[in-house]
């Protein structure tokens, strides 16, 4: 009830005292949790029918990152030279209607063998209150994603409703979890692998990518770890079981000077140091693609 009552009031909360209740809610419910994050030991298990990832790597890498402001467009740059000097890319998901997005960085992103998707319209925004609300947002989505050239689609807050996303023209959503309790709709799919969702013919429907990695604002804004221990350890799970590794990060909070470190904010040399760790530790065996690569994967999987 307090979480529903937060999330309803939070956008007339400041932002500082957003930040204070959420980690104190994190807080009360961590202990709680331990049996299910950041492990939930049921959602290691592989789907029927599977034989493994293409060219017989040990799992699959996938990179996203959420833009929420104009402020984190900003620092997409420094984001996108750090992971192209690593031989990495990844997908950035921009909140349509909430600042001016760069066409500029889109084509780049584009053309350079990173993804483009859409992150809502509003991020303070429920597209899931009503049906009527969200069919009528999801013309304005819909419109977006063909002008963008997007196939993929991920929503604030990561609310979902997987039956009402169809109204989407997309090949794969991302805006569930395998577990992640302190979200405001705390459902875990339970699965480190993607999913189909069918539609109502066969051939209607889309992929569902899960994140299964924490998420940074919850590591190290909201309970300030100062490590990536965490990620780690999810990563060598994931890793062991032979599924799917898809971290969810944000340009907004990450600080790449080093100094100046504000509230809300930790150093961009901890995403920059597990980069690293994946590739020291597992060299050449993940399989490292973009979602919708993966959505096009996984159709092919299940056959449709």
């Amino acid at each position: 009830m307090l979480r529903e009552i937060y999330y309803y009031l939070k956008p007339i909360i400041p932002r500082r005292l957003q930040i204070f209740l959420r980690r104190k809610m994190v807080l009360r419910k961590l202990s709680k949790c331990s049996n299910i994050w950041p492990i939930d030991e049921k959602a290691g298990k592989s789907r029927d029918g599977w034989h493994g990832w293409p060219e017989e790597k040990q799992f699959a890498l996938i990179l996203t990152h959420d833009v929420e402001t104009a402020k984190g467009q900003g620092k997409c740059g420094p984001l996108v030279e750090l992971e192209e000097n690593l031989g990495f890319r990844s997908s950035f998901n921009f909140v349509a209607c909430e600042y001016d997005i760069s066409s500029e960085l889109r084509y780049y992103l584009n053309n350079h063998g990173f993804e483009v998707g859409v992150h809502g319209l509003r991020h303070d925004d429920n597209l899931f209150r009503s049906l009527e609300l969200f069919k009528k947002q999801a013309v304005h989505i819909n419109r977006i994603l063909q002008e963008w050239g997007a196939v993929g689609f991920r929503t604030p807050s990561m609310y979902h409703n997987l039956d009402w996303i169809h109204e989407l023209n997309i090949k794969y959503d991302a805006s569930t979890f395998d577990t992640d309790p302190f979200e405001p709709q705390p459902d875990g799919v339970r699965t480190i692998f993607p999913f189909w969702v069918p539609g109502k013919s066969s051939e209607e429907g889309y992929v569902e990518l899960p994140y299964t990695m924490p998420q940074d604002f919850l590591l190290f804004i909201l309970l300030k770890e100062k490590k990536i221990d965490t990620w780690k350890r999810k990563l060598d799970w994931i890793a062991q079981k032979g599924g799917m590794a898809l971290i969810l990060t944000h340009p907004d909070y990450m600080n790449f000077s080093g100094t100046n470190l504000r509230r809300e904010e930790y150093p961009a040399a901890l995403y920059e140091e597990f980069l690293h760790y994946i590739k020291s530790t597992y060299a050449d065996n993940y399989w490292h693609v973009l979602p919708r690569t993966m959505a096009n994967f996984w159709r092919q999987f299940v056959g449709v």
